[in-house]
């Protein structure tokens, strides 16, 4: 008998035809999800779940999934899933890590040149119809080439950033709770520094950690503060890594130059005043979105689904001691 798969919310169509291939599938095809509720009363009977980040999967929502073996995260973050309360469970759960690496780097650099070239005032000035003529220091903005780039998180993300930095002659400095290996300092001319450091001297600073207690608000008014009044924040990890409300006070004072943010505290709520601001650009957490990499996160989540039910160790398994010895 084939196992039975909750997909819990729309995914390439390639990854249900796989799935297909294997369980029976009760696939919630919508954009909106399932609330909690609804996530328990259709997750009944079924031994794997494929999710997203809008499913939330709180201690208490884990202990209420009987019978399921594994929750497939369709995406590289996990901070939606309680994996401690999951692994307590024996409930195997898996992420689309390496397959959105470079597509969100691109996004990152992107965002980090429409807010230094200021990009998106430019399209809407042309849009306006305020364009009369040209003058010397119309729409001006800020060099990349040759400044300083600081990095947040030297995972693969953040390596995949440098390496675009280095394309247009950066130096770069990166912090993070454990050095990178030298062989990658040494590719990519890395300098590890203190977090004050790394403020205080980049011209672009580009966030790429996980969501943890510890990372949370971790740029806030006092990191505003230490940075130079000319300077970019870029943000394509997490939203609650800033306190949105204190970047919005910084920008409206300043106290930086400009930010690019694909990720907010409350999605798809967004700060108001930020809305107002013509020194940010604003994206609708996408940097993971080109059409090649969103079919492969659907496609590995749906094969790490897969492998659990089969009885074989997924291959992004994020707890291995709630897999069978």
């Amino acid at each position: 008998m084939k196992p039975h798969v909750l997909v819990t919310k729309r995914i390439y169509p390639e990854a249900i035809a796989y799935l297909k291939q294997h369980a029976e599938v009760d696939y919630a095809e919508s954009d909106d999800g399932l609330s909690a509720d609804e996530l328990l009363v259709r997750a009944r009977d079924k031994q794997g779940l494929v999710s997203q980040l809008t499913d939330k999967f709180s201690a208490a929502v884990i202990d209420q999934l009987d019978g399921v073996r594994v929750i497939a995260n369709v995406a590289v973050g996990f901070d939606n899933i309680d994996v401690p309360a999951a692994t307590r469970r024996k409930i195997l759960v898996t992420n689309t890590p390496e397959v959105l690496t470079d597509t969100t780097a691109d996004f990152a650099f992107a965002l980090l040149m429409a807010a230094a070239r200021r990009v998106v005032e430019g399209h809407q000035f042309v849009h306006s119809g305020k364009w009369t003529k040209w003058r010397i220091d119309l729409l001006v903005g800020q060099d990349i080439h040759h400044r300083t780039l600081g990095i947040f998180g030297m995972g693969r993300i953040g390596q995949a950033v440098a390496r675009r930095g280095r394309g247009f002659s950066m130096r770069i400095l990166y912090h993070d709770a454990v050095c990178a290996p030298e062989s990658v300092e040494r590719e990519l001319g890395l300098e590890f520094v203190t977090a004050e450091r790394l403020l205080r001297e980049s011209d672009f600073v580009s966030l790429h950690v996980p969501l943890m207690p510890e990372t949370r608000h971790m740029m806030s008014a006092e990191q505003f503060r230490m940075m130079k009044p000319t300077a970019i924040l870029v943000n394509t990890s997490r939203g609650p890594v800033v306190d949105e409300a204190a970047l919005a006070e910084a920008l409206e004072k300043r106290v930086i130059a400009g930010a690019g943010i694909d990720v907010f505290e409350n999605e798809p709520r967004v700060d108001p005043k930020l809305l107002t601001l013509e020194n940010v650009v604003l994206a609708p957490h996408i940097a993971s979105a080109s059409v090649d990499t969103r079919k492969k996160m659907s496609m590995m989540a749906a094969e790490n689904a897969v492998e659990a039910l089969e009885g074989r160790r997924p291959a992004n398994l994020l707890n291995p001691e709630a897999a069978p010895q």
